[in-house]
């Protein structure tokens, strides 16, 4: 009996400890990644803000090709809606356009349902580093309220591997246009 009271003493020392370090993190989480693609930078862009592309190189995409989708609005424009429902792995959500800025920046705001829900910003930001090169950037950024705070400095590790994927895959099909 003295060794459970021990484990629940130290169990119960650990939930405590993790509260009191989410009291002192942030709430606001970035994630950023980025690639080098070898096409000019309007192709880049052009490419990235339809998000119907997404089922081309995202892995969030793959992760269950039989998803319901659902679209509305003009894609690659400002109000697109791209809603998806599909298996534990993708959940159902929504990405919305809400900015752009012509070869220069897209803002989206994703908007999970289930299996949690939960609203992040999203961006993908190109450069021109000379007329055949651009440098492509993914990012995301979002709020967790405490105490789920305390997994926003896992959020990097999470998603950046992912984003990176994305990255990688988004740049291999520009490439081979």
């Amino acid at each position: 009996m003295k060794i459970l009271k021990k484990i629940g003493i130290a169990i119960l020392v650990i939930i405590v400890l993790l509260l009191v370090i989410a009291l002192i993190l942030p709430k606001e989480y970035k994630v950023e990644r980025e690639v080098v693609v070898n096409k000019p930078v309007a192709e880049v862009f052009d490419y990235a803000r339809h998000l119907k592309n997404g089922d081309e190189y995202s892995v969030w995409n793959m992760g269950d090709m039989d998803k319901k989708q659902t679209f509305s609005g003009t894609d690659g424009e400002v109000g697109f809606i791209n809603s998806w429902s599909g298996n534990d792995k993708v959940g159902v959500g929504e990405q919305e356009i809400k900015a752009i800025d012509v070869n220069k920046r897209m803002d989206v705001e994703v908007r999970f349902k289930e299996p949690f829900e939960s609203v992040m910003q999203g961006y993908t930001l190109t450069e021109s580093i000379n007329p055949n090169t651009t440098k492509l950037i993914w990012g995301c950024k979002g709020e967790s309220s405490y105490p789920w705070n305390i997994m926003n400095f896992m959020m990097d590790g999470m998603l950046g591997k992912d984003i990176q994927q994305n990255l990688d895959n988004m740049k291999a099909k520009i490439e081979q246009q």
